[in-house]
């Protein structure tokens, strides 16, 4: 009997019976000593006759062969690399998406502010190609690409994310202890599924993602291997791995957290392990941080890494500036809030901003309330719009020459109202009605004239928060949060980020709330924008305050926000969007472009069909499997598993089918509009597991002759399938009539839109 030198995972190789109790000795245990009474070990043999090399998968360890394995993966690459590349530029037209994330990748360029739902390093790559194409930014991703923008590199940058998955699939399996021929089947669907193969093939973020999360998997598939190495080398290079591509992952898309929940479930998984099987506390407490530091620390490093380098390469006014506060806008070169008067008077035009995130400027319109008092709608609007502008004045009664007199700086407690400049009309509120949605608080209106003497017309100024070094109680542009509170009914302006109905625009609704916190960010208020002819204009730079991880936070809010906003409109029929129980069953592929008529060339985003309906098959087979090994082990019903091949079967299965699990099921409670291509990480992990699945009963069904074939016919048929919609991934120019005989389901809409069945 062997002693493990390393013992935390020994005696462990019974998933589905009961494990015997396993005590562990304070130390290792020195080579030719005798092992205390208290410590179960348990011999780690070969079996011999096993086929293939499953023997070196259960008992020993999996490691790379350059002499089988490094042909295969070159090989596969290269298949990859034809798949993804062949005809890459034959539309010279911008195609689906590549106006949007190819805009982005400009902007980078331009060194311009945008703002988008997801985090930057994707689109900084896409950047990056461009910056390496010679782009020069001017191009807006519309209609034809010109002739001095190079997009077929820039599309061979984006592709080489997508080629990288086949070597990672097999590297992946490796890891997972799956024999060698499986490790090349499972690669081989990864080259051969049109649906990974054309996303691949133009300027998106799915194949970085799609990169990144297989490299994740791959990472803890490697950890999983070297378990029995704790603290070595090689040890440390795979769960350093796996942190920095949970890192790159969730940079990329927030669909990255679902590989992050993956990992953080086997790890919980493995410490209780640890746990229950009595390790020694100081040694648990090492694999506890040595995960703590590489799978929490690393990549949330790397996530604050990347919006730190998109911060210092966006320092110009752009597009997505209004997303962000005011200190932040005031640091972009080009932003008119740069350079502006500080100290705010009386006589003065504002843009008044609220403090909570996704409600906007103070805005009004020529338009009224359906309901309540019918007077004129006060909203927040996020976008710059004149209708923006407030004149700040002094009470009727107290007159006061704003041009000619003495300026008159405006003070903590005073009382003004704010004139909206476009209407004539004053900021309002009154006791007799409730805001239209959030009924709870009053009512808030522009409606009456200048001279008028009304006391719902007044406002009090309270200053709350002073961020610049004059603590003189005064209002001052950007650096003052402020409260406006209605000196009638003593309620204060609020807006809490509620969108009206249609009559107000899908505005943000701007309420006077009663009670509640005086300091909540909804009644919280700072002067955006002052403008002042009498008031000398100053660098606003020195005054402000830099917070990285107040900008930092303040983005991920504005991009949660943006990503609920994305929901789907019922009532409208739209031939891109799909709902996730469809995805699996491949009900609803997708058109890559608007114009399907002949001449055009056509990209159709449908997998392949053969794989991804055995892959579904097998998703839904292996719980099953589960239960019933389960059952069996509970009856004591003595299985014909291999010493070994048990835990084998749960080590490996359990990261390919949580992974599929992880990534497909939120898609449920999601409200947003999805799209099939949201299904490709799912997707990835019910390949992998499908061709482990077809390993597995090979194993226990066939001979070693009967499983060659087996496994030639799987590769075969996934070819034929692959090269059958091939039209469809390389561009398709006929008309779409010609193809109707690869309609294998009405609902594909090759040449009919879903809505005529």
């Amino acid at each position: 009997m062997t002693i493990s030198r390393y013992p935390e995972y020994d005696g462990m190789d019974s998933r589905f019976g009961s494990n015997r109790p396993i005590e562990y000795p304070a130390e290792k245990t020195q080579a030719g000593a005798k092992a205390p009474a208290s410590f179960t070990a348990y011999p780690r043999t070969r079996k011999r006759g096993l086929r293939g090399d499953l023997g070196d998968v259960l008992y020993g360890h999996k490691k790379w062969n350059s002499n089988i394995d490094g042909p295969v993966v070159l090989l596969i690459t290269l298949l990859c690399a034809f798949t993804r590349l062949y005809q890459i530029g034959k539309r010279s037209k911008v195609t689906w998406d590549e106006s949007h994330f190819g805009k982005f990748g400009a902007y980078y360029i331009n060194r311009t502010f945008y703002s988008d739902v997801h985090p930057p390093l994707a689109k900084m790559l896409i950047g990056l190609s461009e910056l390496l194409a010679g782009h020069n930014g001017t191009f807006r991703f519309k209609e034809d690409y010109p002739e001095y923008v190079n997009y077929v590199f820039m599309r061979c940058f984006t592709a080489m994310f997508g080629i990288a998955l086949a070597p990672l699939a097999y590297i992946t399996c490796l890891q997972l202890g799956m024999r060698r021929r499986a490790c090349a089947l499972a690669s081989l669907f990864v080259v051969l599924d049109n649906a990974l193969c054309v996303m691949s093939r133009f300027i998106l973020l799915d194949e970085p993602l799609l990169c990144f999360t297989a490299l994740s998997l791959c990472g803890v598939a490697g950890f999983q291997n070297s378990r029995h190495e704790p603290f070595s080398k090689r040890w440390w290079r795979w769960l350093i791995l796996t942190g920095a591509a949970l890192g790159c992952v969730v940079s990329s898309k927030w669909v990255g957290l679902f590989a992050i929940t993956l990992v953080g479930l086997y790890t919980i998984e493995d410490l209780l392990r640890m746990y229950t099987a009595r390790m020694p506390m100081h040694r648990l407490g090492r694999h506890f941080s040595a995960r703590v530091t590489c799978l929490i620390a690393i990549p949330l490093v790397i996530y604050a890494l990347c919006f730190r380098v998109h911060f210092a390469i966006l320092n110009k006014s752009g597009p997505g500036d209004s997303s962000m506060p005011p200190t932040f806008q005031a640091r972009l070169r080009g932003s008119r809030l740069r350079h502006q008067p500080f100290d705010v008077m009386f006589g003065s035009t504002l843009n008044i901003r609220s403090m909570n995130p996704g409600s906007g400027l103070l805005h009004s319109h020529s338009h009224n309330y359906p309901d309540g008092s019918q007077q004129q709608q006060i909203t927040c609007y996020g976008h710059k719009d004149r209708n923006n502008d407030w004149l700040i004045i002094k009470p009727t009664g107290q007159e006061y020459n704003y041009t000619v007199e003495p300026l008159m700086p405006i003070r903590n407690g005073d009382t003004v109202r704010l004139l909206h400049k476009s209407t004539g009309a004053i900021l309002h509120s009154h006791s007799k009605f409730n805001a239209p949605v959030t009924t709870s608080d009053l009512e808030v209106t522009c409606y009456g004239k200048r001279k008028w003497k009304d006391k719902n017309n007044d406002w009090r100024i309270e200053i709350v928060r002073e961020e610049s070094a004059k603590m003189d109680q005064q209002l001052h542009a950007i650096t003052t949060q402020f409260r406006l509170r209605h000196k009638a009914t003593g309620c204060l302006l609020s807006s809490a980020a509620v969108k009206l109905p249609a009559w107000g625009f899908r505005q943000t609704e701007v309420t006077c709330k009663r009670g509640g916190s005086d300091t909540a960010i909804p009644v919280l208020w700072v002067v955006e924008r002052h403008i002042n002819s009498r008031v000398p204009s100053t660098d606003m730079r020195p005054v402000i305050k830099s917070s990285f991880a107040r900008d930092f936070v303040r983005l991920n809010i504005e991009m949660a926000r943006s990503n609920n906003a994305l929901v789907p409109d019922k009532d409208k029929y739209n031939h891109l969007e799909s709902d996730p129980w469809t995805w699996p069953f491949l009900i609803y592929p997708m058109r890559m472009l608007g114009s399907w008529k002949k001449g055009d060339i056509k990209y159709y985003e449908i997998g392949n069909p053969l794989l991804w309906w055995s892959a579904t098959l097998v998703c839904f087979i292996y719980p099953l499997q589960l239960l019933y090994y389960y059952i069996q082990s509970q009856r004591c019903v003595k299985n014909s598993w291999a010493p070994g091949e048990e835990m084998h079967f749960w080590n490996a299965g359990k990261l390919l089918w949580f992974g599929w699990a992880l990534h497909y099921f939120p898609f449920f409670l999601m409200g947003r509009v999805t799209y099939i291509h949201h299904y490709l990480p799912a997707l990835y992990f019910s390949l992998l597991l499908l061709a482990f699945e077809i390993d597995y009963f090979c194993r226990r069904l066939f001979n070693a002759h009967i499983q060659h074939i087996v496994v030639f016919f799987w590769a075969t048929a996934a070819a034929a399938v692959f090269y059958w919609f091939s039209p469809f991934t390389f561009g398709y120019v006929g008309e779409a009539t010609d193809l109707k005989h690869r309609q294998w389901l009405s609902t594909w809409n090759i040449y009919k839109d879903h809505n005529a069945f």
